[in-house]
């Protein structure tokens, strides 16, 4: 049987959610998963550059967290960032708030695909691999930068179309993998599981931060229905804290492949019967998300799942790749954005508390002094 894992949850309000994101870490044992000798890697997730509420990181989880970290005595932080072949990280730092909180707290921005901040090199992992040897027969290479380093992952709740949900363990997608990740959608699942096993191979301490203040229902990680929860989690256990915010969203945690091949791989605990959850009891919290269906979903059934499987190779690893990044790129920014989300994303700025925070942190008047 796996250890018994600690998951800390904390309901929580805008007046008081700095004080609260630093209690949460505390009762989840932030200082304990860590090395105090080692650099320490932020994280962030940014889904899509636009500030679709619950699918990137919160201002305020990331200067939160950055602050529980300060004050536990990890001052050399750093935060890493990755591209998509749909995002453009710059967009999404600006947009999201988060560069004014880089700059109040000195941290520094290093991006996985610059060559002046990290090399990508060959790894071969010491864990037996589910897939990503078999997918990159070539060798599967990793940032050199993240050897060695403590890393603190900031997700956020929501559900996803390829996964269900998305947080702690999907968060490792983007950094450890480049731009030819979408190799792996057709097996996401295992390859979430042999990030996980590489992680632990990596970092001296791992541990994840989670955002649930306003969280992400249906067709995640971009294109959702924002559902203001008010919840923040933290654990050490990457497994553990996907599994009780995949249940606080109505999900079977043991259901979700991920989650169940990495508890079954003894990477952490994904059985909630066996998950100390400490802080405010959630244990009541139905949320009944359904991720749903849109047309990109079906378009990405479609390509990785369905009765066309047999061209990925052919589209996807050939410049034929332009196309299916044009139409998603097109679908997103050009679609969904201006004749939806954007209409979302205002009445949520308007008519919510956590909008209207996160209008004070876009005017850069909410970082703490």
């Amino acid at each position: 049987m796996t250890s018994r894992a600690k998951v800390a949850v904390l309901r929580t309000q805008p007046e008081t959610v700095l004080e609260d994101y630093q209690r949460l870490c505390d009762l989840a044992g932030m200082a304990e998963a860590l090395d105090p000798n080692a650099t320490t890697i932020l994280k962030d997730n940014i889904s899509w550059h636009y500030p679709m509420p619950a699918a990137n990181t919160t201002p305020w989880q990331l200067e939160a967290s950055t602050l529980a970290l300060r004050k536990a005595g990890f001052q050399d932080l750093v935060c890493v960032q990755n591209k998509t072949v749909v995002i453009n990280t710059f967009k999404g730092e600006d947009l999201n708030g988060y560069v004014p909180i880089f700059r109040h707290y000195d941290i520094p921005v290093l991006y996985n695909f610059k060559d002046e901040d990290m090399t990508w090199i060959e790894y071969e992992p010491k864990a037996e691999m589910l897939v990503l040897d078999k997918i990159y027969p070539k060798g599967i290479y990793i940032p050199d930068y993240f050897f060695g380093k403590n890393i603190v992952h900031l997700p956020t709740a929501k559900c996803h179309i390829y996964t269900t949900t998305t947080g702690a363990m999907k968060n490792a997608f983007g950094g450890l993998l480049n731009t030819h990740r979408h190799y792996t959608h057709s097996w996401i699942h295992e390859t979430l599981v042999d990030l996980l096993a590489i992680q632990k191979e990596l970092h001296p301490g791992i541990f994840a931060v989670m955002d649930g203040t306003t969280a992400g229902d249906g067709q995640g990680p971009r294109t959702h229905t924002p559902v203001v929860k008010n919840v923040i989690l933290a654990s050490a256990d990457q497994v553990a804290i996907d599994a009780v915010s995949a249940k606080m969203m109505g999900f079977d945690p043991l259901s979700i492949d991920y989650i169940r091949l990495a508890h079954e791989r003894g990477l952490g605990v994904g059985d909630v019967r066996e998950i100390e959850v400490v802080g405010d009891d959630v244990s009541g919290e139905d949320w009944g998300f359904e991720v749903g269906y849109n047309f990109h979903r079906i378009l990405a059934w479609m390509a990785w799942y369905g009765p066309t499987k047999f061209l990925q190779k052919l589209v996807l690893r050939t410049p034929l790749v332009a196309i299916p990044i044009f139409i998603s790129e097109f679908n997103h920014d050009y679609v969904h954005w201006p004749l939806k989300e954007k209409h979302i994303y205002e009445d949520w700025l308007a008519n919510t508390p956590w909008g209207q925070m996160f209008q004070e942190y876009q005017q850069k008047g909410h970082l703490a002094e």
